[in-house]
């Protein structure tokens, strides 16, 4: 398994509420906050639920 790396880039105003809760669950604060996570299928399918809001880099 590898590690991925989860960086902010737009805002979740205006967003649902169940993509500001999976940016949370993820560990996300705020735009341009990264947060280091195993490449997991749980995290994954967290990812592709906000993948317009986020962007992701293989470490």
């Amino acid at each position: 398994m590898g590690k991925i790396k989860v960086t902010q880039t737009r805002s979740y105003i205006k967003r649902p509420e169940n993509q500001k809760r999976t940016l949370k669950a993820l560990g996300l604060k705020n735009i341009g906050h990264s947060v280091e996570h195993d490449d997991s299928a749980v995290v994954l399918g967290m990812i592709d639920k906000v993948k317009h809001l986020v962007s992701v880099e293989q470490l």
